[in-house]
């Protein structure tokens, strides 16, 4: 029961991870990495250079995976590696598969939450620059985002941006 609870608590930790990394790496250090994921799709082939970030996060998993299955009284690291896993296969279903609908698999997905998460994603896409963007997080919403939205310029950007996001790749 303990491994099981260390690899969700870790599965909530990554959110919080992914965050400061977007927010301080993304919009940093790796910019180049991260701006295409700011702009519309344009470059032939599926992917973008963006997704080098699924390695970055894929390689501690896997680290945790190996010494964890291989070294005698570190299990407990491999359920950090199981709980990184975890919060991976939410982001990519949630931010690749939903939002971006790199893959056609659940469109219709309709609640508060879910709006928000939209909306939220794409207040932060509004911006093409690594300057001044707002919600780095993905399950983590501000409760600004389940409001319904006043009619003003500035939310016609976002409903256009949330059209490009829908309509990207």
């Amino acid at each position: 029961m303990i491994y099981v609870l260390i690899a969700l608590g870790t599965a909530i930790t990554m959110e919080f991870v992914a965050w400061f990394t977007h927010k301080f790496v993304m919009h940093g250090l790796l910019w180049s990495w991260h701006e295409d994921h700011h702009k519309p799709h344009t470059v032939e082939g599926f992917f973008e250079k963006n997704d080098l970030f699924f390695l970055v996060f894929a390689v501690p998993s896997f680290l945790c995976y190996l010494i964890g299955g291989l070294v005698p009284g570190y299990l407990w690291l491999l359920a950090i590696g199981v709980g990184i896993s975890i919060y991976g296969l939410i982001y990519f279903l949630i931010h690749d598969v939903y939002i971006h609908q790199r893959f056609k698999w659940f469109r219709q997905l309709d609640s508060k939450y879910s709006r928000a998460i939209l909306r939220a994603h794409g207040s932060h896409h509004a911006k093409q620059t690594k300057e001044d963007c707002e919600s780095f997080g993905l399950l983590v919403v501000n409760p600004k985002y389940f409001r319904k939205r006043k009619r003003t310029a500035a939310s016609e950007d976002l409903k256009n941006n949330e059209i490009y996001i829908s309509k990207e790749i």
